[in-house]
């Protein structure tokens, strides 16, 4: 994590330094709510990046654009009141050829470049789309519109930037985008400090993506999105998202809080993620999956207090994209949670709810699961406490212990990885299956009410080390709570 340190206090003293400061409003900018200004403030850019750099400061009011493209040592500063808006017009965001992607703000290969202030972006997100729906239905605009959703790479995000060094987003409102939110590619020394995400204005929208990067810090900044919200991916298998740090967020999510995937190409390693604060999320608070050949290696998750929640912890090997290559999983800690898992839907009257879905099943357990010939290996779980409902019904949904109940769960290593995808699970509170140098230590584990299941299975997990093991369940009397099948335990 040094070596994470040093480039964090690189980033801040190379990016805070700027040349001069420009008001966008001398270049001819309206702040009317009305006039489209993209050819303006794109040339302003354009001036500011030629004259050697600086700010280009937004004063209150509503600046409407399409697309534009921010240059090398250009930040963009909105004062408070101040708001850049989508037009909600799809014909007026460009979508990059060389990324496949359509956004409101690209940056493609810039450096010292950053997004300041007490301001906002307004991606315009239900229009843009729906006025997006009407161009397809024209004929205007070619689209599959599955489940009637145009693309997400044909609605605009926020943000895109791709292959930049030296970032900054600092201080701003990101809201309603079309598509996902911020999207970083490939890029070196990003910062992220005290921004505020309302990204829930339509399907997609993640809080934040960030693919294959080196050098990232996130800190003390909330998220409210329809989709994952943390969102870790690795879209090329010769690259690797690595050396993160995210400290003190709140997060709220209709899909998963932390999510590693699901596109894991190359991989994720050197994370460090702590004290963040989770509520009403649907999915997993963490959910860490390596099924498209990539590696998972070294990341220290410490501090979650996550409420109202549909799944705690979902660590996973799939082999669903790997193309030949090998995926691995290992080297992972995971300690000082505290959670409570809800009983009914938990994003229940938010825009956008996840699915119903894998139906029937009783409320899930947190699981480690792998694959026969590629296994998770070193995991440490430590100081975690976890409040299920309980109540698991067999007459809805059962799943037994015995071997031929274990063995029938199906392996599923081509499906879409989610906590739901087996269905019935045989344990209330933690299932692992095909992992190695597992450690439970300080592990505290309610059932609000009965269930038939037994709180934590192993199946075919080696060295397995349990310590300090509580588990609370009514009713249980001489209930047998652990089950080991073909597994091997240093301690109970």
């Amino acid at each position: 994590m040094k070596r994470v340190q040093l480039l964090l206090l690189l980033l801040i003293v190379n990016t805070t330094v700027f040349a001069k400061d420009y008001n966008i409003l001398n270049f001819g900018a309206k702040n009317d709510g009305i006039t489209l200004n993209t050819t303006t403030i794109q040339a302003a850019i354009d001036y500011i990046t030629e004259h050697g750099g600086g700010r280009l400061v937004f004063e209150p009011g509503v600046y409407v654009t399409g697309s534009i493209y921010l240059k090398s040592n250009v930040t963009l500063h909105f004062k408070k009141g101040s708001e850049l808006l989508s037009s909600g017009n799809p014909f007026d965001f460009a979508k990059n050829q060389a990324l496949g992607w359509t956004s409101m703000i690209f940056a493609i290969k810039q450096e010292n470049i950053g997004i300041t202030g007490e301001g906002t972006i307004n991606g315009n997100g239900f229009l843009t789309a729906n006025n997006l729906i009407n161009y397809i239905q024209k004929g205007l605009v070619v689209d599959p519109l599955k489940l009637d959703r145009p693309q997400e790479v044909n609605r605009p995000t926020n943000i895109y930037f791709t292959e930049c060094n030296n970032v900054k987003i600092i201080g701003i409102t990101l809201k309603d985008p079309a598509s996902w939110n911020q999207v970083y590619n490939q890029c070196k020394n990003v910062a992220v400090y005290g921004i505020h995400v309302d990204s829930k204005a339509y399907w997609n929208n993640d809080g934040i993506d960030i693919v294959d990067c080196d050098g990232v810090s996130i800190k003390n900044s909330d998220f409210d999105a329809a989709d994952d919200v943390l969102c870790f991916k690795s879209f090329d298998p010769t690259k690797i998202c690595q050396n993160v740090v995210v400290d003190s967020c709140v997060v709220r999510s209709s899909a998963n809080g932390l999510k590693f995937g699901s596109t894991n190409k190359g991989g994720f390693r050197n994370f460090k993620i702590t004290h963040l604060k989770m509520f009403d999320t649907y999915r997993s608070a963490i959910a860490l999956e390596a099924v498209d050949g990539g590696i998972i290696d070294n990341i220290l998750i410490d501090g979650i207090d996550a409420r109202n929640i549909g799944n705690v912890i979902f660590l996973r090997i799939g082999d669903r994209r790997s193309d030949d290559r090998v995926p691995s999983f290992s080297n992972v800690t995971i300690k000082n949670i505290y959670a409570e898992i809800a009983s009914s839907k938990p994003d229940s009257g938010y825009n956008y709810e996840g699915p119903i879905e894998d139906l029937p099943r009783n409320i899930s357990p947190s699981s480690i699961t792998a694959l026969p010939l590629h296994r998770i290996n070193n995991v440490k779980l430590s100081n975690i406490e976890i409040v299920y409902p309980g109540g698991g019904n067999p007459h809805y949904a059962k799943r037994g212990t015995l071997k031929r109940e274990l063995d029938s769960i199906p392996e599923m290593p081509y499906a879409y990885p989610e906590f739901s995808q087996f269905k019935e699970l045989p344990a209330w509170g933690f299932y692992v299956r095909h992992a190695d140098n597992i450690t439970f230590d300080h592990i505290v584990l309610k059932a609000k009410e009965s269930d038939y299941r037994p709180a934590i299975v192993f199946d075919d997990a080696k060295d397995i080390e349990l310590k300090n093991i509580d588990i609370s369940e009514p009713g249980k009397k001489d209930k047998k709570e652990i089950i080991l099948n073909n597994s091997t335990s240093r301690g109970k």
